[in-house]
């Protein structure tokens, strides 16, 4: 049984700083392409950012390019989520999740990912 767990939110001023992170439980860490998802008050869940199973390759949403960066620890299991510059409209729950994959690839459909995390609140205030 995957289990991933967030930790690292809180509550942070406009232009502020948080990283989160996502320890993964698992032995295979480094077979799981991962990303990161929010989910706002009234609104549905939506993509962040993605990481392929090496580190190699990233992908982030148009609204936290520039921002945000994804990377990841293998040999810690660990997945991080830096997030620079906050603004009020990043407030939100953020889930990390994962999938088994073959290739180095990643994945911005939900979908597509079998384990997620319970989550983790940030709220960024103006």
């Amino acid at each position: 049984q995957v289990q991933l767990v967030e930790s690292g939110g809180g509550l942070v001023q406009a232009g502020g700083s948080l990283r989160l992170s996502c320890a993964a439980s698992v032995r295979t860490f480094s077979l799981y392409a991962m990303g990161w998802f929010r989910q706002a008050p009234g609104k549905e869940r939506e993509f962040v950012s993605a990481i392929s199973r090496s580190g190699g390759n990233t992908f982030y949403a148009e609204s936290v390019k520039g921002r945000f960066t994804i990377s990841r620890d293998n040999p810690k299991n660990t997945l991080y989520l830096q997030m620079n510059s906050l603004k009020p409209e990043d407030t939100a729950v953020y889930y990390c999740a994962g999938y088994v994959t073959l290739v180095d690839n990643y994945s911005s459909d939900p979908r597509k990912y079998d384990y997620w995390g319970p989550g983790t609140q940030v709220t960024v205030s103006s």
